[in-house]
């Protein structure tokens, strides 16, 4: 439907040409974009998105499905370019929902491909029926494991409407599996990839000094990248024993030493991470906002062993003959479940909490999610997939009692804790207009009084992506000097960057 970039504070329409709300943010009309056609030329229109909307309404566990349930109370095609979608409250955040941004967002489908198919067995690939279809000028050509091929078409609606000036001079873009670290900077610097994963500091720093026609984000200079939409934070499920007790929350928190994180995994290029948002312009006077707080009482990234033993004692804890802190004959226990990406730093943050008496290790099974999102894990890393202009979806992520009621995907309850007014305070956030900010800072504020009370997770690091961006080839990647979005070709702003890339030669 749109675009949008954190990075400009910009919404891009794209499909949609314009959306009007109603006074009272109960019901929504979207305009598409005449002369739109999917890749195997039927036209693209309001069928498209009210069958969209409509299956995600009548059908659960399909990606997104939740929050439509959540939001919608029906969809109504009004004629070949204009769809109504009624809400069952006011929702005047819809919209910004349907928007890609980084890697979530709405995906539109095609109701001639999709109707009377089961959404979650149909695959919509099939090369020789030119499946999937899209409404972007690509198509996949080839995929086997050793590599993924997708060739530029030579026409493009985009262009005959003139929504952009011309079809990508990219005519062709080759994935190719994730070979390591090594061999990926190994790559870049021997100009045979364009871009890459994320790498880390030191390995981009080589990089840098070895290929001067490679940049970052932040040019030549640590960070070496831009804060990725993912806060990371240490999860635990907070509704069960020794993690239920807010003291011991707390001095979890005080027993780590994000500075100490920072310099030995990432050689001095981050930062912590303070609230569950990211530190991105829209939502800096959300920041503001709690202040005071952050820089006195509930500093969340304070490292005070001290202050931690202290909650510890007063939550009934004792250090048992072998270092760890012990109640009723249980120890305290932290297996920190992760992921790959979390490699550099997770053993350091085991490491430092078992030095202070919790029992910890790290470690990242291939079921590392799913043991998060089901309370399995004693204690999880994971991104906050939640806010980037406004605090409603990063407080989503807490709504609720259980994974289910918060929703699907990025947005799910995996830290089991639940408070009632956090609850309605979220709901009147969700009800309010996003340029409403006096009467969301207001909410937010309150929330936060909450939150930081509780300290439902612990914040650990903002989370970086340092992305290699090769000029021999390719010129105007997004960078801090060219901000118009942000630089992950694993996002669904990728069409974005495309659009923008102009060949060397």
């Amino acid at each position: 439907m749109a675009f949008y970039s954190a990075f400009n504070d910009t919404v891009y329409p794209w499909l949609a040409e314009t959306w009007e709300y109603n006074s009272d943010f109960t019901e929504l009309t979207i305009n598409l974009r005449d002369g739109i056609t999917w890749s195997d030329g039927e036209p693209f229109g309001a069928h498209d998105v009210a069958y969209t909307l409509d299956y995600l309404l009548n059908n659960s566990g399909v990606r997104r499905s939740a929050q439509v349930q959540r939001d919608v109370e029906s969809i109504s095609q009004v004629d070949d370019l204009t769809v109504k979608v009624t809400f069952q409250g006011p929702r005047p955040k819809f919209m910004y929902f349907m928007m890609y941004k980084f890697d979530i967002g709405l995906y539109i489908v095609p109701k001639h491909v999709f109707e009377g198919n089961d959404w979650l067995e149909f695959t919509h690939f099939d090369i020789d029926k030119g499946w999937p279809v899209t409404t972007g000028p690509w198509h996949v050509v080839q995929t086997s494991p050793e590599q993924k091929i997708i060739n530029r078409r030579d026409s493009w609606w985009a262009v005959d409407q003139g929504l952009v000036e011309q079809l990508p001079e990219v005519l062709q873009i080759v994935y190719v599996p994730n070979p390591g670290e090594t061999q990926m900077a190994q790559a870049v610097i021997a100009n045979r990839a364009d871009a890459t994963l994320d790498l880390r500091p030191t390995t981009m720093a080589e990089v840098l000094a070895r290929n001067p026609a490679v940049v970052t984000h932040s040019g030549f200079e640590k960070p070496y990248g831009y804060v990725d939409w993912w806060p990371i934070g240490l999860l635990f499920n907070a509704s069960e024993p020794p993690y239920n007790d807010k003291r011991v929350r707390w001095a979890m928190s005080y027993y780590i030493n994000r500075e100490q994180l920072i310099e030995v995994a990432y050689d001095g290029a981050g930062t912590p991470s303070q609230l569950p948002i990211p530190s991105y312009a829209p939502l800096q006077r959300y920041y503001d906002a709690v202040e005071d707080k952050l820089a006195s009482t509930h500093n969340t990234t304070e490292y005070n062993p001290a202050k931690a033993d202290g909650l510890m004692m007063d939550a009934g804890y004792a250090k048992n003959s072998s270092g760890y802190w012990e109640k009723d004959g249980n120890e305290v226990i932290c297996d920190i479940l992760g992921f790959g990406i979390f490699n550099d730093f997770g053993p350091i943050l085991a490491r430092q909490l078992d030095n202070h008496g919790i029992k910890s290790t790290y470690n990242n099974p291939p079921d590392a999610w799913a043991q998060q999102s089901a309370g399995e894990a004693s204690c999880g890393l994971r991104g906050h997939g939640g806010s980037v202009r406004d605090p409603y979806f990063t407080m989503n992520l807490y709504y609720g009692t259980d994974a289910e009621e918060a929703g699907e995907g990025h947005q799910t309850n995996a830290y089991f804790w639940a408070h009632p007014r956090f609850n309605e305070l979220t709901d009147e956030v969700s009800a309010t207009g996003i340029n409403d900010v006096a009467k969301l800072e207001e909410l937010w504020t309150e929330a936060m009084d909450i939150w930081l009370d509780e300290l439902p997770d612990v914040q650990v690091l903002e989370w970086y992506h340092r992305i290699p961006m090769n000029t021999t080839y390719w010129t105007n990647w997004p960078t801090h000097d060219n901000p118009y979005t942000n630089g992950a070709f694993w996002h669904l702003t990728f069409q974005l960057i495309l659009n923008n890339l102009r060949a060397t030669q």
